[in-house]
């Protein structure tokens, strides 16, 4: 008979649940996994990595059909769509036999299955697993993260309800078996602007309908400027205030009804559609209302410690709430476990210090406060900007388009924030997320040596911009 009795059972195996699982079996806990798809959740079958495997097509397309500028001949440039795919989903399918490997390794046992909270025992909460069988088999343990993760939001009072076919979310974008030549794009966050710069890249006319006053609305204005002003370059358009009130599902398109900032509705045809309007925790059928969980707007609510408020119960990931990233969800699932081992060095997460990043050309990246926010939350600030075209890795590469932008306290010098559009920015960030982290000041960005040449030596630039000390403009 399979054993049923665990320390911790992890509901989920998403980057922030096989991520709590590992750390808890090095920290010596008898450890289970529930998962009723694939090892790596969403984020490594169906988001993050598969679609960045897309990208780097688009990227290396755009950079083909340039390729004279780099002295170099490339004629009659084609794309085959089902290679594309087959690139993406062969990627997927190796990430996730190394998470299965991983729980192998770490003696964690895989109970394949939909999890639910049952009722408590004298050890903790239960777990009713249903197999693919349709069986049912109860489990103990001591503790329980539920790491869940979300799903599309839709907007069904427009019609607009994913069908697979013409309304597409994220999976059908990245597993697409027609090439739509018109695209209707509805949502200007990452998710949306990354399908948006892949599609457009390939050919696709890419039109995104943005419900707020400007594209990539978490990032710095005047990143998102930035931002619109090349996509549109690239021939993408892109109407702001606007609105999708409804569509028609004719056949093979989709007739949509689109009203601008200007109150007048156009009507255009598109063959697919893409929804990116955010995301909803996957809360149903988890057994929450009956062991006492709260949710309010479709997330659990939990503590600085991920704690819901019912004992031995955790959340962790995009469950529990923005920002929605995979980088997150893994951070919580490890404070989570080390704070459930009782180890004394582990801090709560401080979300102002999460980077985000957002895969499209030019790639955008950030983390810490908008200068808008720092403003707005009392702080006298000191702003450095240095651009691409200033830079001679950037010009070696080809690539001067974009900037680096840092927010400092006047008064002390703290980094509040950096936001990033360009080259290879998304690798960048990561080093002012440290500076963060380690609480640095300007003198001690100042006085930290950027290797030439390299688009790093931008970040030193800014800084130095900052305060009046910039070199190479």
């Amino acid at each position: 008979m399979a054993d049923t009795k665990f320390d911790l059972i992890v509901i989920g195996a998403g980057p922030g649940g096989y991520v709590a699982a590992i750390r808890a079996s090095q920290l010596g806990m008898k450890t289970a996994i529930v998962e009723r798809e694939h090892l790596g959740g969403v984020c490594l079958n169906w988001g993050c990595i598969p679609t960045k495997a897309l990208l780097r097509t688009a990227e290396v397309y755009t950079n083909m059909k340039h390729a004279s500028a780099f002295g170099l001949k490339a004629e009659n440039i084609g794309f085959d769509l089902d290679a594309v795919v087959q690139r993406s989903r062969k990627i997927a399918k190796q990430l996730a036999g190394g998470v299965g490997y991983l729980m192998k390794k770490n003696k964690i046992t895989v109970i394949d299955g939909e999890g639910r909270l049952g009722g408590a025992n004298g050890s903790g909460p239960s777990v009713i697993v249903k197999g693919k069988d349709g069986k049912e088999t109860t489990y103990h343990a001591t503790n329980t993260i539920i790491a869940t993760g979300a799903r599309a939001r839709t907007i069904p009072q427009a019609g607009l309800e994913p069908d697979g076919k013409l309304i597409w979310t994220a999976r059908e974008a990245m597993t697409p078996d027609h090439f739509p030549k018109k695209l209707l794009v509805i949502g200007s966050g990452a998710i949306g602007i990354e399908f948006a710069s892949f599609y457009n890249a390939l050919g696709s006319d890419v039109h995104v309908v943005e419900m707020l006053d400007r594209i990539l609305p978490a990032e710095d204005k005047e990143v998102s400027a930035f931002a619109r002003k090349a996509f549109e370059g690239q021939g993408m358009k892109i109407s702001t205030e606007a609105k999708v009130d409804k569509v028609e599902l004719n056949g093979d398109s989709v007739k949509a009804t689109i009203t601008g900032k200007d109150g007048k509705s156009v009507t255009d045809v598109y063959e697919r559609v893409i929804l990116a309007i955010g995301i909803v925790g996957n809360t149903e059928g988890l057994g929450l209302e009956e062991a006492g969980v709260k949710v309010e707007k479709g997330h659990v609510v939990v503590d600085e410690w991920l704690s819901t408020g019912v004992k031995g119960v955790y959340a962790i990931g995009d469950l529990t709430g923005p920002p929605w990233l995979a980088h997150k969800a893994s951070h919580e699932g490890i404070i989570c476990v080390e704070k459930i081992a009782g180890s004394n060095s582990v801090h709560p997460l401080d979300v102002k210090r999460i980077p985000g990043c957002t895969y499209c050309q030019p790639q955008v990246a950030s983390v810490g406060l908008t200068e808008e926010k720092a403003k707005a939350a009392g702080r006298k600030v000191k702003v450095g900007k240095f651009p691409f075209q200033g830079n001679g890795k950037a010009i070696a590469l080809g690539e001067q388009e974009g900037f680096i932008k840092t927010v400092f306290d006047e008064k002390t010098g703290e980094l509040l924030g950096a936001h990033c559009i360009g080259a290879e920015v998304t690798e960048l960030i990561q080093g002012f997320g440290i500076a963060m982290t380690l609480e640095a000041t300007e003198e001690d960005l100042f006085h930290t040596v950027f290797p030439h040449p390299t688009l790093s030596e931008m970040m030193h630039e800014s800084a130095l911009d900052a305060f009046g000390r910039v070199v190479h403009i």
